[in-house]
């Protein structure tokens, strides 16, 4: 053990693992079934626990493919050849306890995970900061951040108010939802005092890679985002990618896992309607005219779907009115945009496969494909060019995909001169919005995995937990939570989640 992970523990800074109930049988009994709507992270892994302990399984994804906001398609460029395209780059963190456990499936090793080095944020106005070589665990990664940041010097703590810095340090997840779910994640921000360059590189960042703006963000989320990724967390801020597409990685290989063990995935099936039994049970009906039914339901979609998917169920509605309430009010984040690049050059070789941007109108994040990815690699050095992916965590409404790729292109060539003059051979850009708001105030209301809705529940990286977690660890842990609840009703086995820390460094349990 390091001495930053020794110091940590004595801090209580470790993992715990959460025993979801009672020892059970190792399977249900047999004709016990269950329909999964929505073949992404927590689908997914809500159908490989119930499928491992013998539910019969029916996952339902109206895309051609598995994945969500993690799914990969092929793009086919002018000269011919194919290419894989997905929806932004995504981090692996180390703290993805559980989603990495549902990966461990089909890849005990984890041999698809690559380790990304470093986490530099730039910004035109200061010079690049790194954050991901820094010790693993706190206390001694926040004191090494503050003696080495240069957006904030142990003189400017002074300025810092130190009451309003309180919270970061005391995350409790029934407490800070109470105090700051009413306020903005800018409104702390504000309290805090911070010097300008402090608060760009150190917390905008960070705010916006949740999709969501800071302004239109509860304070309460950003506080437990930091706890997770930072002063709760083990591991440190470094994470994994796999260096193949993910639907080769990731997708092909759980559907083969979840194939072996008899559940079916139904592709481009999309639910219109969830209509409860006159006996237990649930019938989905798609919009091909297919009908499934089953005994539990779990709704594992985005945020968009599932209003849809609610509000055209009108006896769902009449038979589980909180959930009809719960629903209608969950909020959609604002847009997103992904670009990817083809360009006909590279950039400096010193610049690193993933970096965070800070107060650029736009651009919030640059990957590089081809330094990441084996098909991508292999076009770049058929063409001597470069692969690069461009994302707007939280873009303008009614703004083209096009406009926006311009825009963040143009933002990179300020930041790194020589994109200037590379031509761009092939682009591909998209801007979708479905992913969860966090909007002040919402969380009293968010739903949760159960509902009041018998056997039915509900998955995603919006959905309520008390757990710590965020974007895909907390769609695998809301995942897992709805089969367990599953499991435990039919006196099956649940299967044990691992977290972090579930209280700040100087919260009281």
């Amino acid at each position: 053990m390091g001495l930053s992970r020794a110091v940590g523990r004595l801090f209580g800074v470790r993992t715990e693992v959460v025993q979801s109930g009672p020892a059970g049988t190792d399977r249900v009994a047999a004709g016990t079934d269950a329909l999964v709507v929505g073949g992404g992270i927590a689908g997914v892994s809500a159908a490989v626990v119930l499928a491992e302990h013998g539910v019969r399984v029916t996952v339902l994804e109206r895309a051609d493919h598995l994945g969500g906001r993690l799914s990969t398609w092929p793009e086919t460029l002018a000269d011919g050849t194919v290419q894989p395209v997905d929806h932004g780059f995504h981090a692996f963190f180390r703290q993805y306890y559980n989603w990495r456990a549902i990966l461990r499936r089909a890849d005990p090793e984890l041999g698809m995970l690559r380790p990304i080095d470093g986490y530099p944020v730039l910004s035109a106005q200061w010079p690049a900061e790194e954050f991901g070589r820094l010790p693993a665990a706190p206390p001694l990664s926040l004191v090494a951040l503050l003696l080495r940041s240069p957006s904030l010097r142990l003189r400017q703590l002074r300025q810092l108010d130190r009451r309003a810095a309180l919270p970061l340090l005391a995350y409790h997840p029934a407490r800070s939802f109470a105090d700051l779910d009413e306020c903005t994640a800018a409104e702390l921000l504000d309290s805090l005092r911070l010097p300008d360059r402090a608060r760009a590189m150190l917390f905008e960042v960070f705010s916006h890679s949740f999709f969501n703006h800071e302004r239109q963000m509860s304070a309460a989320e950003l506080v437990a985002n930091f706890h997770f990724y930072f002063l709760g967390n083990p591991e440190g801020l470094g994470f994994d990618a796999p260096d193949v597409d993910y639907g080769t990685a990731i997708w092909q290989p759980l559907q083969e896992y979840l194939r072996q063990r008899g559940a079916r995935v139904v592709t481009g099936e999309e639910v219109r309607a969830v209509t409860p039994r006159r006996a237990n049970g649930w019938q989905v009906r798609c919009a091909s005219g297919a009908a499934h039914t089953a005994r539990y339901v779990v709704l594992a979609v985005d945020p968009p779907a599932l209003r849809a998917m609610v509000g055209g169920s009108p006896r769902l509605a009449e038979a589980a009115p909180v959930l009809a309430k719960q629903v209608a009010g969950f909020g959609v984040g604002p847009p997103y945009a992904v670009a990817r690049l083809w360009l006909g050059g590279d950039v400096a070789p010193e610049r690193p496969v993933f970096s965070g941007v800070s107060r650029q109108p736009t651009l919030d994040s640059v990957t590089l494909y081809h330094r990441l990815d084996r098909q991508a690699r292999q076009w770049a050095q058929r063409n001597r060019g470069a692969v690069v992916e461009l994302h707007a965590y939280a873009c303008p409404e009614d703004t083209g995909a096009g406009l926006l790729a311009d825009r963040m292109l143009a933002e990179l060539a300020g930041l790194w001169p020589e994109v200037t003059g590379l031509p761009v051979v092939q682009r591909r850009a998209r801007v979708q919005a479905d992913a969860p708001a966090f909007e002040p105030g919402a969380a009293a209301h968010r739903p949760g995995v159960v509902t009041d809705a018998d056997g039915l529940f509900l998955a995603g990286d919006g959905i309520g937990t008390d757990l710590p977690g965020a974007l895909m660890e907390r769609a695998a842990v809301t995942g897992i939570l709805a089969a367990n609840h599953i499991l435990r009703r039919e006196g099956a086995a649940t299967e044990p989640l691992r977290t972090i820390r579930r209280y700040g460094l100087l919260a009281k349990p």
